[in-house]
């Protein structure tokens, strides 16, 4: 879409579990040192599932597009892009559902929208300036899954590996794979692609320089 110079710039980058999509965002972030930035990560807009039983939680496919509230995340992008702070929820893993916390989240001048299925709502690629999709082949995302879920979630083998088989990559070929046709930039490799970043970071610069030209002659 089109940016005024009166908005931020909304960058998405997405990809399947593990393909180092966060690692772009990251690598992107670290470009702007001087800029107001912000990281909106799609994890954190897992539905509540507060009235479910943990068993009934743990049944639920977090890879489908209907784990997410969609909604809450567009209203408060919109807020974000209007210049106008949201408290932004915060997902509990180990419960399986919405915590009672949120982070308090000031506007900021470039967003960085992160996460597996932000492009399949055609509300959420409206708002976006620059879509990217990082492209990883299956073995690579699981073997840094595997890791992730083990080190960081208390997870066994047995489940990732079961998880992954059964819920995650069919519902990545079935829905996040194809996504991959809306992207403006697809990333072969993730986070190692440092070329890729540098020119993503090139751009977004050429947009940041484009808005203050527009104030200025405003």
């Amino acid at each position: 879409m089109a940016n005024g110079g009166n908005r931020p710039v909304v960058i998405g980058v997405t990809g399947g579990s593990g393909s180092g999509k966060t690692s772009v965002s990251r690598g992107i972030f670290n470009h702007f040192p001087d800029h107001s930035l912000m990281m909106l990560e799609q994890d954190a807009y897992y539905k509540d599932q507060s009235e479910m039983s943990f068993a009934e939680r743990l049944k639920v496919n977090y890879d489908h597009p209907f784990a997410f509230d969609t909604e809450l995340l567009y209203q408060q992008l919109e807020e974000l892009i209007h210049y106008h702070a949201v408290d932004v929820p915060v997902y509990d893993y180990a419960a399986h559902t919405r915590s009672s916390k949120v982070i308090h989240q000031e506007p900021k001048e470039v967003i960085i929208l992160e996460g597996i299925l932000i492009l399949d709502d055609q509300r959420l690629r409206d708002l976006m300036d620059i879509k990217v999709y990082v492209d990883t082949d299956d073995d690579i995302r699981i073997i840094r899954r595997i890791k992730r879920d083990i080190e960081e979630r208390g997870r066994t083998l047995d489940s990732v590996i079961e998880q992954y088989l059964n819920v995650v990559k069919p519902m990545h070929h079935q829905f996040v794979e194809p996504t991959k046709r809306y992207a403006d930039i697809i990333v072969p490799e993730g986070g190692e692609n440092s070329v890729a970043i540098d020119l993503l970071a090139t751009k977004i610069s050429a947009i940041l320089g484009a808005k203050e030209q527009q104030r200025q002659n405003g």
